[in-house]
């Protein structure tokens, strides 16, 4: 499962729903994405040095997906799948989908906009 930055957000809180969806996912893969929005998010947390401890143990613990070439025939496709049907998404967003649906792994995430990413799976919680 790839965890949107929400979702990375929701984990580190220890919302309830969302962290029983964690600790029963298969595998937890991070975007790079949502690794630098996240890390964004904390600049200026009170509580950056605590988070960011927990951040650096998910990381090892956790898949990082890196954008490649192959990610961007992905990201190219379905930004033009989006225009065509006049549903585009943010562009972080869009590489977090291509992701997905190059890795083929369902996506945890609060935004409902990715439902109009064909053959993406959105957990929410």
């Amino acid at each position: 499962m790839i965890l949107d930055t929400n979702a990375l957000s929701a984990v580190a809180d220890n919302e309830p729903a969302a962290a029983l969806l964690f600790r029963r996912a298969a595998t937890i893969e991070l975007p790079v994405i949502t690794l630098g929005e996240y890390r964004f998010g904390l600049a200026d947390s009170r509580h950056r040095e605590e988070y960011e401890e927990w951040l650096d143990a998910l990381v090892v613990a956790a898949r990082v997906l890196p954008v490649d070439a192959t990610t961007s025939e992905y990201y190219a496709e379905i930004r033009s799948e989006l225009r065509r049907a006049g549903r585009p998404i943010p562009s972080n967003d869009l590489w977090i989908a291509a992701l997905s649906r190059q890795h083929r792994l369902a996506l945890m995430t609060q935004d409902r906009h990715f439902d109009a990413v064909r053959g993406l799976e959105r957990i929410e919680w």
